[in-house]
């Protein structure tokens, strides 16, 4: 009997540890290898708040999970993917300097309206898929040799302002599927904008930037697991107003660096907001236990 209650003592104590490690904050600005998490100070309670275990690293969904590939998207028509013969230069899931450069190009062709991010998704998608359409092009949505070729004839080569816009305002995607039921802080990645909505309806929207290629901001439906008005990252020592943890160390916060620096900046993880603000108001309306999905 004392043997069997000493056991349980400790698988409490091993479950209180696993907690605490995962709410080690580590986010910061700049790019950087990631970092091991480190337990978060005692002051995390000063917050009001207790890590929530379920909000995991291991919660992680996959690049592509709420924008569907363009085989995917449209295999009703015979012509939708590409033939195994079509190289293609560029498609969905990329991330390139090249990629900017399409999308810069797409925006002088009124066939994309959000300033280029360098990733192509759904919505680059469409904008190539309208581009193939109208220059009788096979319309797979992913840019072959004949497609690049054509854009580039009917396009100048863009500046560095239209491949680096100044302090955009991003307009927001159709929101997500996951996004449409109950309070919800919908991330996009592609048009960098978070909406707070509630059963549906827009409330808020704001522009956002992301982790780096070496600190990825996850993919996936996690939940509010705590908050804190005034953090500090345990890691990189950073200030972060208004945090609100999803996933681990990964949270939803104000950054002074994507105020001042915009998107020549990224986080550790950690979806940065620049208008403070609009993240002061949301912070008071999001209650720990809200949904937070996070797409392409």
């Amino acid at each position: 009997m004392h043997r069997h209650m000493h056991r349980q003592r400790v698988v409490r104590a091993l479950g209180v540890a696993t907690a605490v490690a995962l709410a080690a904050t580590a986010c910061g600005t700049g790019a950087s290898d990631a970092k091991r998490p480190t337990a978060p100070s005692p002051s995390a309670s000063a917050a009001g708040s207790t890590p929530d275990p379920s909000a995991s690293a291991s919660q992680d969904g996959k690049p592509g999970d709420a924008s569907p590939s363009p085989s995917a998207s449209s295999s009703a028509s015979p012509s939708a993917s590409p033939s195994p013969s079509v190289k293609a230069i560029m498609s969905n899931g990329d991330e390139s300097e090249q990629v900017r450069e399409l999308q810069a190009r797409l925006k002088q062709l009124d066939l994309l309206k959000t300033d280029p991010t360098g990733f192509y998704g759904s919505k680059t998608t469409a904008a190539v898929k309208a581009f193939q359409n109208k220059h009788q092009l096979p319309a797979h949505g992913a840019v072959d040799q004949a497609t690049w070729k054509k854009i580039q004839e009917v396009t100048k080569k863009p500046s560095d302002k239209e491949l680096n816009p100044p302090a955009p305002v991003n307009q927001a995607d159709a929101p997500d599927p996951r996004c449409m039921q109950g309070r919800v802080m919908c991330i996009s990645k592609e048009s960098r904008t978070l909406a707070w909505m509630i059963d549906g309806k827009v409330i808020s929207t704001m522009d956002v930037r992301f982790g780096s290629e070496n600190t990825p901001t996850r993919e996936g439906v996690f939940n509010v697991g705590w908050k804190a008005k005034e953090w500090t990252s345990t890691i990189y020592h950073t200030p972060m107003p208004y945090a609100m943890f999803f996933s681990g160390g990964q949270a939803v916060h104000y950054s002074a660096d994507f105020a001042a620096r915009g998107y020549n900046g990224a986080s550790h993880g950690c979806v940065n907001v620049r208008d403070k603000g609009k993240l002061a108001a949301l912070f008071e309306q999001v209650n720990v236990g809200d949904k937070v999905v996070v797409y392409w």
